[in-house]
């Protein structure tokens, strides 16, 4: 934290915004007290997921001023803007902060989300230091894009859509590939990973955005996220060709009734023939899982770890039930009083915060431990992955699996003060 005081004493900025996600509030929040002690006149304002839908404890901090709640692009600037002119921030939608006479909590009109995403500019990432973002420690040569907001599909555990909204709201195929040129060009990028909530629910879009990328002559590797129900072999064979290589999966369960329970609104029968498909067109596959939910069994677990080892993808993750704050399942698991960890550093996914009808935390974590390790250590995979993706491969998978095994977070995690008990 002594590099941010540094840059605060540098750049002496009035405002400072810093966006968190539930697992990273803790470090927003150190990041925030050491802003106001190197310059304690400094508006700190946080916003994204977790202070969107956690204010109320985020806004307990004395070193946060103001949070930002949902879509920020218009609420930060129209923020600013007000403070520049001196003008009353409870006049500004979409934010929550303490008033300055009485103390009392002022939460403003939510703001509408953004129906035209074009009008937005493209992400500054030349002001990013870039070559700080590694994957174990590994420099890589990929950017990141998002193409919608919302999602109609509203599974119980996404954070995402709780943000966003239901109704999906989709750039222009033209605006995407303009952007994904612009990438192309300013920056030492060679693949691209589309991080939307489902990239391929809209099909005409999909066409139209690889019939764009032909027509530029773009020569880039793309990966992107989706959903079984909304892949066919022409639609896979037509992305391929575009330069897609890799498919990211939510798979979830082999327990018909767990994926109606998270309002997956898939079958079991359309997940096989998705990974079929995608391995007789050729494209690598993701498969994502979540082992650990209230009403799973060592039964359960197990089927859905089988499960997904028949499928044959080229990876494999598997979560752990994680409820984050806004989700239907936050909601229903905190009611039940089924959180048994209060600390917001642990909601990684990796770390069990729940437990089963039959399953403690530290028995998950052995489930999940072994899952990975059955998974990926197998030397017939390793064999076919490494002639497939080279030994970077290999070194990614071992690091994955050392940090699996011996999950440590890292900094300070005693962040009670922002737990799940305030705020609610």
């Amino acid at each position: 934290y002594d590099e941010i005081g540094e840059e605060i004493l540098k750049r002496n900025p009035d405002i400072v915004s810093i966006s968190a996600l539930t697992p990273t509030i803790g470090v927003a929040l150190d990041s925030a007290d050491k802003i106001k002690q190197v310059k304690p006149d400094t508006i700190v304002v946080l916003g994204g997921y977790h202070p969107t839908f956690e204010f109320k404890s985020v806004l307990e901090e004395e070193s946060v001023d103001v949070v930002v709640r949902g879509e920020g692009e218009y609420t930060f600037l129209e923020l600013v803007e007000t403070i520049e002119d001196g003008g009353d921030l409870k006049n500004v939608q979409g934010l929550a902060f303490h008033d300055e006479n009485d103390g009392s909590l002022v939460v403003t009109m939510d703001r509408p989300v953004i129906e035209n995403l074009d009008e937005l500019p493209f992400p500054a990432f030349h002001l990013f230091p870039m070559e700080k973002y590694k994957i174990l420690n590994i420099t890589t040569n990929v950017a990141t894009i998002i193409t919608t907001r919302g999602c109609p599909m509203q599974c119980s555990f996404c954070s995402s859509a709780a943000l966003h909204g239901h109704k999906l709201r989709r750039r222009s195929y033209t605006n995407v590939v303009d952007e994904v040129e612009l990438r192309l060009m300013e920056q030492n990028i060679d693949t691209i990973a589309f991080m939307d909530d489902t990239f391929t629910l809209n099909k005409k879009f999909v066409y139209d955005f690889c019939d764009e990328i032909k027509r530029r002559k773009l020569k880039f590797w793309w990966g992107c996220t989706t959903r079984v129900d909304t892949l066919d072999e022409e639609l896979l064979q037509t992305m391929k060709d575009a330069g897609c290589i890799t498919l990211f999966v939510g798979v979830e369960s082999a327990d018909q009734q767990m994926l109606d329970k998270m309002n997956k609104n898939i079958t079991l029968s359309k997940t096989e023939n998705a990974f079929k498909l995608a391995r007789k067109v050729g494209i690598r596959t993701i498969a994502s899982c979540v082992i650990g939910m209230p009403e799973d069994t060592k039964k359960s677990i197990k089927n859905t770890i089988d499960f997904v080892k028949s499928l044959n993808p080229n990876y494999a993750l598997y979560s752990l039930a994680t409820p984050y704050p806004g989700t239907r399942f936050y909601n229903e698991t905190f009611k039940k009083n089924l959180i048994n960890i209060k600390d917001w550093s642990k909601y990684t996914l990796i770390d069990p915060v729940l437990e089963t009808v039959d399953c403690t935390s530290k028995e998950l974590r052995i489930i999940q431990k072994k899952a990975f390790l059955k998974f990926y250590l197998r030397p017939g995979y390793l064999a076919r992955q490494v002639s497939q993706d080279g030994l970077i491969l290999l070194r990614t998978v071992l690091g994955i699996a050392k940090q699996i095994v011996s999950r440590q977070t890292n900094g300070n995690t005693n962040y009670n003060k922002t737990n799940v008990n305030k705020g609610k």
